[in-house]
């Protein structure tokens, strides 16, 4: 969810300049700091924040993971 945030801030920062526009707030609403509101949710997904691609082992495989070999009785 964070990195969709993410990619919409990133995509609204990417509008904003291409259109040069500042919204009537250049302080609040400019690319740099959509940029690093971009930055910081990617980051906090990378860093395992929020819900997101889980590691480790759990669940599938089915009968290859269980220590038989197919086709050794």
């Amino acid at each position: 969810m964070l990195a969709i945030l993410a990619a919409i801030v990133f995509g609204f920062a990417l509008l904003i300049d291409l259109l040069d526009t500042n919204f009537g707030a250049p302080d609040l609403f400019n690319v740099h700091t959509l940029l690093m509101l971009g930055l910081l949710l990617l980051s906090l997904y990378l860093a395992g924040v929020g819900r997101g691609p889980r590691g480790g082992g759990g669940g599938g495989g089915g009968r290859w993971y269980r220590g038989r070999r197919p086709g050794r009785g």
